[in-house]
């Protein structure tokens, strides 16, 4: 049997991997300042992670929801303490599209409405009400186009207004700094502006914290720059650094009732412990404080290269623009100097999502890769 094809594939085999670095089967050392999607948030391999795991797997892996599960709690009460999102309820999945699915859909049964308002070039998954709210054609089937979304400008309150004021909008959903879409971010003015029409219009507010979540900014989550309050925030890939983990944390002015949310997997005893032992890890290493600190240096090194056009993102969470589409030089970063980068909807956009654990010397090394090749670049013209 073969694999379904929809995944271009770099010719490379991970076999191992340890903190910030990537190994394949013939034994080259690859520099990971893609962290798998941004999934990696505590670094590859962290002891403490693995030790969690193996010790919970020898000793229950999985039971259903139908019973207790006292680490469901304990992640709870741990994620409101360092997130410090107070009051919060938790619900527990198993990705970032199933996250915003059971977000939106809570949404609908809170005030019965039934349309979503999104950005242009959001992102938030590729499975029903999600991917119907993902602003790429591409990826949406006439089945998942039956759903009601309404897209419009980042920044734009009077087309949300114009919108929300015909009273059909369950939710607007926002990342408060777009990944696959290209890492623009809107004002503060617009978060809070947006917060207040949505409490006008009866409309539940989704941060979608899926990508941006769990330290990457250097805030726990990137909406909190701008002091607003979602009333619903989705979570994933960071959360488990690997182990597949979502879920979403709801406002307390958001009832609960049985059968309402449901899931097989999700909030399992495996889960749980992989996603405790990335916030201690987060806590313990300081590593919301790394994000800031890398982030700093990355920035500074950028002044040196003159053909970057704009900078985008916050933290660890990082677009460089540049005036060229960055497909070859990614393809070169890779096979050339052993080094992951990312792309996005934006051709032109390299995007750098590492391990919070990243130390300034792994973007040292990257600069002076990029300074490399882009000096090449220019005098092959």
């Amino acid at each position: 049997m073969s694999l379904f094809n929809v995944y271009p594939l770099f010719d490379i085999t991970p076999v191992k991997a340890k903190d910030v670095f990537v190994y394949d089967d013939i034994g080259t050392e690859y520099l990971d300042l893609y962290g798998g999607h941004a999934v990696i948030s505590i670094g590859h391999s962290h002891p403490q992670y693995v030790s969690a795991i193996s010790n919970q797997v020898s000793e229950l892996g999985f039971y259903s929801n139908s019973i207790q599960n006292p680490l469901q709690l304990q992640l709870a009460n741990k994620l409101e303490v360092l997130s410090g999102c107070k009051d919060y309820q938790l619900f527990l999945c198993n990705s970032g599209a199933e996250a915003n699915e059971n977000a939106l859909k809570l949404a609908s049964f809170h005030n019965q409405k039934h349309k979503v308002l999104a950005f242009h070039n959001s992102f938030h998954g590729r499975t029903s009400a999600a991917v119907a709210a993902t602003d790429n054609p591409k990826v949406v089937a006439p089945l998942n186009a039956q759903q009601d979304v309404d897209f419009v400008a980042l920044g734009d309150l009077m087309a949300v207004e114009n919108i929300l004021k015909q009273n059909e909008t369950c939710a607007v959903i926002i990342e408060s700094i777009q990944g696959v879409g290209g890492l623009d971010e809107s004002t503060t003015e617009f978060h809070q502006g947006l917060e207040v029409l949505c409490k006008k219009y009866n409309t539940a507010l989704i941060a979608d914290e899926v990508q941006s979540g769990f330290g990457r900014t250097g805030d726990f989550f990137a909406f909190q720059k701008h002091n607003i309050t979602p009333d619903i925030i989705s979570i994933a890939k960071g959360m488990g650094n690997g182990f597949p983990i979502g879920g979403i944390l709801i406002h307390p002015n958001i009832k609960a009732t049985f059968g309402m949310l449901g899931t097989t997997f999700g909030g399992n005893h495996l889960a749980c412990v992989a996603s405790l032992s990335v916030l201690k890890v987060i806590a313990a290493e300081n590593l919301m404080d790394n994000a800031k600190i890398i982030s700093a240096h990355f920035m500074e090194k950028v002044q040196s290269i003159p053909q970057i056009k704009t900078i985008k993102g916050r933290g660890l969470m990082l677009g460089l623009e540049f005036d060229f589409p960055i497909s070859e030089l990614r393809r070169t970063l890779i096979h050339k100097h052993h080094i992951f980068t990312g792309s996005s909807k934006n051709p032109n956009l390299l995007r750098i999502l590492p391990p919070l654990t990243i130390q300034k010397k792994h973007i040292d090394r990257f600069f002076k890769a990029l300074e490399i090749e882009l000096k090449a670049k220019h005098t092959s013209f």
